[in-house]
């Protein structure tokens, strides 16, 4: 399934609105959610903010970041070995004997090799002047290093009886395992654009580099709210008819996981005057970029989300999926609005398909779902002229380039959160069919386990 919208959605510019009993597809709601963010974050771009390395782990780098010196930034030894100048090795046939310097080990200033001798150098120790290369210690004869010598204070100094020597193979071109001054970026070069989003390996080049802070972006603010007299928090007693909330839990860790700051969660009673009382105070007092609530806009009698946001640029719509059908879009007091179902999978599932895809083109976080086909193992209904997204356990191929195989988990219903908690993929019904014998190719989309 491809998450590419195809047409202009009802509430941009000059789109054509889905009429009554005309449900939107999926690729028009997911390109109205997209001109949605879009056109929220050019009005109010976000801001950035200095952090040290760790706090920046999963954050989008704000601004361009130059190498402030070479990287390494100093000419040194990629091996144990032996420093040298390859012109006292060039043109020697078999082994050239030389006197032994001073060891260099890693951390230090050497002094400089003194012509036909060599020193015993470490692994990341600096490079001495008058040497360009590195014989490694399994090329020496003797092949361990002798004790520490005295350093040669001249270039005269002769072999001492007692000074111990090594033979060295003849021929060693200049730069062998010696890793030069800035070979992995140059003082001044582009280090990592702005854009990027820091994982471990961007981290390690700011720390070598020797960056302790950076410029971040500075996440997505998000208001999330859910509503339902018969929604109880986690943790408190339930009465008759109350049921616990799952969707602040799933919405907020799907939040979170994505790159965004959810700034309030809480449950609001079915009152459509408390419940537009309390998002005008939350609006005011936090400032949110999107606002995103659960519940509350289906055909029922007791829509507190329809109901109180009746005055605003809101859209209240059927969308032609399953579970998700029921989907709310707009603007309140010109923040970006979304409204998700109530039932748990439902929710998921609309984060899933519309915000989750949008947030990653708008803001770059977070990346999207790995897609792939897979063959499903048992046949499966789909209700007609609807894109169904199941649940399923994914099973990679048994060998490399085939197709894995997809158990679907659970039922259709979307209030079937065990099948969700054991689920690793997003299984696609496309709309147009509604019979998919087992053995049928769909594709699916893995869950971060």
């Amino acid at each position: 399934m491809s998450s590419t919208p195809t047409s202009p959605p009802a509430d941009a510019p000059g789109a054509r609105p889905a009429g009554p009993g005309s449900p939107r597809s999926v690729a028009e709601h997911q390109e109205a959610v997209l001109n949605l963010l879009s056109a929220g974050f050019r009005e109010r771009p976000p801001g950035r903010e200095d952090t040290d390395l760790l706090g920046a782990r999963g954050r989008i780098l704000a601004a361009d970041v130059a190498a402030p010196g070479n990287l390494p930034p100093f000419a040194n030894s990629q091996m144990d070995g032996y420093a040298v100048s390859s012109a006292d090795l060039a043109g020697v046939p078999g082994r050239a004997e030389l006197a032994v310097a001073a060891a260099i080990p890693a951390g230090s200033e050497p002094e400089a090799l003194a012509p036909g001798t060599a020193a015993p150098i470490m692994t990341g120790a600096m490079l001495p002047s008058g040497a360009d290369a590195v014989v490694p210690i399994e090329q020496a004869v003797p092949d361990s290093f002798p004790p520490a010598a005295p350093a040669l204070r001249d270039h005269t100094t002769p072999l001492a009886a007692d000074r111990p020597t090594v033979a060295l193979p003849g021929g060693v071109p200049a730069g062998q395992y010696v890793r030069g001054a800035g070979s992995d970026i140059r003082a001044g070069s582009l280090a990592l654009p702005a854009g990027t989003i820091l994982g471990p390996g961007q981290l390690g080049l700011l720390a070598a580099l020797g960056l302790a802070r950076v410029p971040v972006r500075i996440r997505p603010r998000i208001l999330l709210l859910t509503t339902g007299d018969e929604v109880v928090e986690p943790g408190r007693p339930l009465q008759p008819g109350q049921i616990h909330d799952a969707n602040t839990t799933l919405l907020r860790a799907l939040l979170e996981e994505a790159g965004t700051t959810v700034l309030l969660t809480r449950v609001l009673a079915d009152s459509p005057e408390e419940f537009r009382t309390g998002l005008q105070a939350d609006l005011i007092s936090l400032q949110p970029d999107l606002v995103i609530t659960s519940g509350g806009i289906s055909k029922g009698a007791y829509e507190v989300v329809k109901q109180g946001l009746a005055d605003q640029e809101v859209q209240f719509l059927p969308v032609a999926m399953q579970p998700g059908g029921p989907q709310g879009i707009g603007r309140v007091s010109g923040i970006p609005f979304l409204a998700f179902p109530g039932n748990p999978v439902s929710c998921v599932v609309s984060f899933e398909m519309f915000l989750r895809p949008a947030l990653g083109s708008v803001t770059g976080l977070p990346r999207p779902r790995p897609e792939l086909p897979a063959v499903l193992t048992g046949g499966v209904q789909s209700p007609a002229g609807k894109h169904q997204v199941r649940r399923g356990r994914y099973l990679p191929p048994a060998e490399p380039g085939g197709t894995g195989q997809v158990e679907l988990v659970g039922g259709a219903s979307s209030h079937l959160v065990h099948a969700l908690a054991s689920s690793n993929a997003l299984v696609h019904l496309p709309a147009g069919h509604e019979s998919f014998p087992a053995g049928t190719k769909v594709t699916v989309w893995l869950l971060d386990r």
